[in-house]
């Protein structure tokens, strides 16, 4: 054991601030396994900015939010794929690398968003109104997104929108994003009554109740939250914007409302900054554990497949998002 600390310990010089030296003791055997296991698999690890940061700083080789992590999987040369995150993420990756092994450490790691709709939905929402550019955001299936014209990200669905040059969009799953969206840039929206849990949670009075408790803080809130929520921060953004503006330096005291790792990972970076934290966990990206990587690289499971025919579709509608 004292062998794998030694050789862990610049990983550990990394994350002190956020994780106890007694949790090190545990995770460092995995992390050491894992990090051989990438080595004679030549796999690639990505990680969302959700995971937690053992996950996030430690083992993982590319890291980012969800249309970083798109756009990446295109340029990893590894023969193997494991996405630290959920499966909607890895159907993605799959996507994107028809011709790697993309593999998913836990099925179960799922996605309220993903689960609210189906393509049978998109495709009574295309009969009810004919002609009307459908735009689907990524926390979908691969089915889902078959039947879509182009997907999205909370990052660029204010572009992707505006691009189409339609008076009135369905946008899905997401109610909250699109109703921000429409907010946004006064599209009329078709939305669909779906939600992410985890921000689904938050109120405008826990914002201000916050205000009190923190004088002086800096809001920022994800574009899944209710309109509400976002009304009441001082910027909205996804996590990748999140993050650059905490490297802005704008802020010394910041809280981020959104799932609460984020906080972890970006104070890890940014120890100069103060993070207060309302820890709302995303159930499905903390299935995703070092115990399940490691078992994931030494099993090779479960590979992700999916089929031609939605594949090509499917691929369409992101290759369409990443061209703009």
């Amino acid at each position: 054991m004292q062998d794998v600390l030694t050789r862990t310990a610049p990983l550990y010089d990394r994350v002190r601030r956020v994780i106890p030296p007694a949790e090190w003791a545990v995770f460092a055997d995995d992390i050491d396994a894992i990090l051989e296991l990438k080595r004679t698999r030549n796999a690639v690890i990505l990680a969302h900015n959700y995971q937690t940061p053992e996950i996030f700083h430690c083992v993982a080789d590319i890291v980012g939010d969800s249309l970083l992590l798109a756009r990446e999987a295109q340029t990893v040369e590894a023969d193997v794929i494991v996405m630290a995150g959920v499966h909607f993420m890895a159907e993605t990756a799959k996507l994107l690398n028809p011709t790697k092994r993309v593999l998913m450490p836990d099925m179960r790691a799922g996605c309220s968003l993903a689960d609210s709709i189906t393509a049978a939905d998109v495709r009574l929402l295309r009969q009810r109104y004919p002609g009307v550019p459908v735009v689907t955001y990524v926390n979908t299936s691969a089915a889902v997104k078959a039947e879509s014209d182009v997907c999205c990200t909370s990052g660029n669905a204010k572009r992707i929108v505006e691009s189409l040059g339609s008076d009135t969009v369905i946008m899905i799953p997401d109610e909250y994003l699109a109703q921000n969206i429409a907010n946004e840039t006064g599209i009329r929206m078709i939305t669909w009554a779906g939600h992410c849990e985890v921000h689904e949670r938050f109120t405008p009075e826990e914002i201000r109740r916050l205000r009190v408790e923190h004088p002086g803080i800096v809001v920022l809130a994800h574009p899944e939250c209710p309109p509400e929520v976002v009304a009441e921060a001082d910027f909205a953004g996804s996590t990748a914007g999140m993050q650059e503006f905490v490297a802005s330096g704008k802020a010394s005291r910041v809280v981020l409302i959104t799932e609460c790792s984020m906080s972890d990972n970006l104070a890890v970076l940014h120890p100069e900054v103060e993070f207060i934290r309302p820890c709302n966990l995303c159930p499905h990206m903390k299935r995703i554990t070092l115990p399940a990587l490691r078992h994931s690289l030494e099993t090779m499971g479960t590979e992700i497949m999916i089929e031609e025919h939605l594949a090509v579709r499917a691929r369409q509608a992101v290759e369409r998002m990443l061209a703009l």
